[in-house]
């Protein structure tokens, strides 16, 4: 029989917290989180990390694992999920996933990362040469290096074009040959049964929560924390740096928002990034059950 996990997810401020205590407690299970931001010591406000009092009711995994200055990627976050997962299965526990980082919760669904490994030294080189010849010229060494075509490959994306060209130099394959291996990989939970809920809310709902969100947030000293963890190095890691609340109250202190508009702003933010995580939730997940979370009950979030 294969073993279960549980997926709670949905956009942001839609309630998955009170919801995911409820049930872990009810099903004697533990917490893995699935937020790409809860991985940093100190962005605790701006992210709404659970509460010491909401982690001693129960158990969770994969929160404060690293200082703010160091980068996390998929690839990291799938070993330390696996990690975690088994950990909890071994003691007879029930795993419940949750959280809305869209890319990181593909992974208990798809393979998500290639084993390409890309020396820092060849990374570094071929960020010199965009730096140096432009954008152009990475293109024109990829279609070298790949005399049949690049597929999808977005070639006005620096960034895309980046990568693609690390991983072909490191691998000394093609992008196709890269995809045909790829797509050739098990899921990193393929032995494992995954079911899989989305809370969603009214747009009036959701902005209102929003709102309050961030109002709670800023009256609680999100001000302050973005001040100790600027001291700390934040925007050494431009991932954490340009997060939702983080980045418009860096631009506020650098004189860029004023700080009547500051709430505003993060809240507009907030709500352009639940539109992109509702798109994500319908296009890229498998099929799901979506629930009203101004309705949803414990008995029933996993039936």
């Amino acid at each position: 029989m294969p073993r279960m996990l549980h997926i709670l997810t949905g956009p942001t401020s839609v309630g998955k917290t009170e919801l995911a205590l409820a049930w872990a407690e009810a099903h004697g299970a533990e917490i893995v989180s699935c937020d790409a931001l809860l991985f940093y010591r100190g962005m605790d406000l701006g992210t709404a990390k659970p509460t010491a009092a909401e982690r001693a009711r129960v158990p969770h995994h994969l929160i404060d694992l690293c200082d703010v200055t160091q980068r996390i990627d998929v690839t990291y976050y799938v070993t330390k999920s696996r990690a975690a997962v088994e950990d909890i299965a071994s003691r007879g526990r029930t795993v419940l996933v949750t959280g809305g980082s869209g890319f990181y919760l593909k992974c208990f669904f798809a393979p998500v990362a290639d084993e390409v490994a890309v020396p820092p030294e060849l990374r570094a080189a071929v960020a010199a040469k965009l730096e140096a010849e432009g954008r152009p010229a990475l293109v024109t060494e990829l279609r070298a290096l790949n005399p049949d075509g690049l597929g999808a490959l977005d070639t006005d994306n620096p960034r895309r074009v980046t990568r693609a060209l690390e991983r072909c130099r490191a691998s000394g394959r093609t992008l196709a040959e890269l995809a045909a291996e790829f797509a050739r990989q098990p899921a990193p939970f393929a032995g494992w049964e995954v079911r899989c809920t989305q809370l969603d809310r009214t747009p009036a709902e959701l902005d209102a929560r929003i709102a309050a969100r961030v109002g709670a947030m800023l009256r609680a000293g999100l001000v302050d924390e973005v001040r100790r963890l600027r001291a700390a190095g934040l925007e050494q890691n431009p991932s954490a740096a340009s997060a939702i609340g983080y980045r418009e109250t860096l631009a506020m202190l650098d004189g860029q928002l004023p700080e009547a508009q500051l709430a505003a702003e993060i809240a507009r933010n907030t709500r352009a990034l639940v539109k992109k995580q509702r798109t994500w939730f319908r296009t890229q997940l498998p099929p799901h059950r979506v629930l009203d979370a101004a309705t949803a009950n414990v008995a029933d979030l996993f039936s």
